[in-house]
């Protein structure tokens, strides 16, 4: 099936038993067994739920992966992918990572005792020599956040299969719509799928979908031994956001190509980060391994004043934390995705406070623009 006819049938079939075309919520917490030898698919919903098993095998689907598993969060599936790993085993990081990510590596795995080396990912040989004996993984984003780094992936994947390691990858920005890590060689993809997977801000969840059943069972013990599921109800409304993410991946794209044309020429913008320019370092990889830039750009301002000015002034787009909804969102990734970063990380990975992020949604692009153009005037 190709991509758009996957999203309305691949993951949730029509209820055999009263013919739904709306894939049925079970909300129970328990279901009864028949018999002491022979127990049923599901006895407990933390361990398994039709309709989570729905969404996971939807999700898996279209990242091609053979084991998908969701999660309360977005951080839920980082750290509980994360947690298949040892004390003493170490990891290669891109640099410019979520600040959530960078907050768990730094505190909480490394008090336990997992080690993170942060590296520029977009240069493959300094991934190379930071792998070390123990080394057991890279972890990538790309684009990253928020400085919409490309990294190669099918070059950093190799990499580690020469290294016996494995690649996981947050594909959160793209979707498996626009990009799929796991066809380009690496092992893991992950998504908080609260952003575009949903669509349209009322979720808070996450996904880990793995291309090896053996890698899948393992982040699933830790997902059924730690418990951070995403509840039915849920499930059942990113079931539904699922259906439209092709067309709505489709109008925030070509939205955002509108307003970064815009902002090429406002005296106040000093530099635009965004994978559709061909100025942008890594236009060239990423129109290689993805479907179109996307929906997400980041940009400096020419003054912490102007910045202000922007992210209080605008009235349609939302200055808030997120992305990925149906509204368009201006986030301030200083005080906002980075700010578990403390200012002398943030500063040397060029995140400023002149920089802001930009979630382009479904509104009229014109509309977006004048009230930009309202606010730093």
């Amino acid at each position: 099936m190709k991509f758009a006819t996957e999203l309305i049938h691949g993951g949730a079939p029509i209820d055999p038993e009263h013919g739904s075309l709306s894939h049925p919520i079970y909300l129970s917490s328990t279901f009864a067994q028949r018999s002491m030898e022979h127990f049923g698919r599901y006895d407990y919903s933390r361990s398994g739920n039709p309709t989570r098993e729905a969404l996971e095998e939807a999700v898996a689907g279209l990242e091609k992966g053979a084991v998908g598993l969701a999660f309360a969060s977005g951080m839920a599936a980082i750290s509980s992918t994360l947690l298949i790993f040892a004390p003493g085993d170490h990891l290669v990081v891109c640099e410019d990572v979520y600040g959530g990510t960078f907050r768990a590596l730094t505190t909480v795995l490394k008090g336990w005792g997992l080690n993170a080396t942060f590296v520029d990912a977009t240069d493959t040989a300094a991934i190379a020599a930071a792998i070390r004996p123990e080394t057991k993984a890279l972890y990538l984003e790309t684009p990253s956040n928020p400085l919409i780094k490309i990294t190669d992936l099918k070059g950093a994947a190799a990499l580690a299969k020469e290294k016996g390691i494995l690649t996981i990858v947050d594909n959160t920005f793209m979707t498996p719509y626009l990009q799929r890590p796991l066809e380009l060689g690496c092992d893991i993809v992950l998504h908080s799928g609260t952003k575009f997977l949903n669509g349209h801000s009322d979720v808070l969840c996450g996904f880990a979908v793995a291309k090896d059943p053996a890698v899948g069972q393992r982040i699933r013990f830790i997902q059924n031994a730690f418990g951070a599921v995403l509840g039915p109800q849920d499930c059942w409304l990113v079931l539904r956001g699922l259906k439209t993410l092709k067309v709505r991946m489709e109008e925030h794209q070509a939205s955002a190509k509108v307003i970064v044309s815009w902002l090429k020429e406002q005296k106040e913008v000093a530099k635009i980060y965004y994978p559709g320019l061909p100025e942008h370092p890594g236009y060239e990889i990423h129109n290689a391994q993805s479907a179109g830039p996307g929906a997400v750009l980041s940009f400096e301002l020419s003054s912490y004043e102007v910045t202000r000015k922007l992210l209080e002034g605008v009235k349609l787009s939302a200055f808030a934390v997120s992305l990925g909804g149906v509204e368009s969102i201006l986030s301030y990734p200083a005080k906002m995705s980075h700010a578990a970063m403390p200012p002398a990380e943030r500063e040397a990975r060029g995140i400023k406070d002149t920089l802001v992020r930009l979630s382009v949604g479904l509104e009229d692009p014109e509309d977006l623009i004048a009230d930009m153009e309202s606010s730093l005037r």
